[in-house]
């Protein structure tokens, strides 16, 4: 794209003058022929440093700040004429949220890092089982799309650069463009009522990094008892879809026995482990009882 084509575009963009401001040179979308595409396609819409200055509401001199921050991809340069586009909008517009919610510049640069060496790790495509090409019935969870500042609205502000680069790692994060995908709904839900609960969230996040430790045994036990008594033999890409049949058919007794076992492990170990976290009714337990959530200052 040519800088006549962004400035063309930005004419009519928030940082855009009906006269086409110092960008445009006086032209507009109209007058620009790439611009008047016959298929009517929207050009991308570019900005000065001053135009997106305006646009997201700083100064020049704050941009600036940000650059030299390392708050901001770098833009596209054409000789001396940097150029901005509507991502680096979206990222300023970020950083004004994650101020207002109480984040220090040195806290959003790390969580920038963190979200650009993202997009270098899972796609949302791996992370949903997209690129593949047999239909697995097991997983009911429904991705949601997040803002870096929808995320942090969700912890609390609770949401580090550690926290970040672990969510990503485990696999619960992928980075989509100026978003986040989550794999599950419900796993977001539940972890962030149990930072809610107290909880820190990289306690919440190791603890959900060795489940996932644990549920990929267990997965493997389902998949060895499959594999052995259901789907032996010679398979092959033909038989994707008997194999789905028979997936989906098992797939509900899997998870009756896994929430089932669950339920017992649970009521063993408190059974365990009661004795430990009760105190006797004399109190007999000294000054430990003090802090307990029955305790009285009387």
């Amino acid at each position: 794209m040519s800088a006549g084509t962004g400035h063309g575009a930005q004419t009519g963009g928030p940082g855009g003058t009906a006269g086409g401001g110092a960008a445009g040179g006086g032209d507009t979308a109209g007058d620009d022929p790439a611009g008047g595409d016959a298929e009517g396609a929207t050009p991308p819409v570019e900005y000065r440093a001053d135009e997106l200055a305006t646009a997201a509401g700083i100064t020049p001199r704050t941009l600036r700040f940000y650059r030299e921050r390392k708050l901001l991809p770098p833009p596209r340069r054409e000789g001396r004429i940097a150029w901005y586009d509507e991502h680096h909008l979206a990222r300023l517009r970020t950083i004004a949220a994650l101020l207002a919610r109480g984040h220090t510049l040195g806290g959003i640069a790390d969580l920038m890092t963190a979200f650009e060496e993202g997009r270098y790790g899972r796609s949302p495509a791996e992370l949903l089982g997209l690129d593949t090409l047999l239909s697995t019935p097991f997983s009911e969870e429904v991705p949601i799309r997040l803002t870096p500042q929808e995320l942090a609205d969700h912890y609390e502000g609770g949401v580090t650069s550690e926290n970040l680069a672990d969510s990503l790692d485990i696999g619960y994060l992928a980075v989509d463009g100026e978003e986040f995908v989550h794999v599950s709904r419900r796993l977001l839900e539940a972890s962030s009522a149990l930072v809610r609960e107290g909880i820190p969230l990289g306690a919440v996040l190791a603890a959900g990094r060795e489940l996932r430790h644990h549920t990929d045994v267990i997965a493997a036990v389902f998949s060895d008892l499959l594999r052995s008594h259901v789907l032996g033999g010679d398979l092959s890409v033909n038989d994707a879809d008997w194999i789905t049949e028979k997936l989906e058919r098992l797939h509900p007794l899997a998870k009756q026995v896994v929430e089932a076992e669950l339920g017992l492990a649970l009521d063993r170990r408190v059974r365990e482990e009661l004795d430990t976290w009760l105190l006797p009714p004399d109190g007999g337990g000294g000054d430990d009882g003090a802090n307990g959530p029955g305790a009285t200052e009387g």
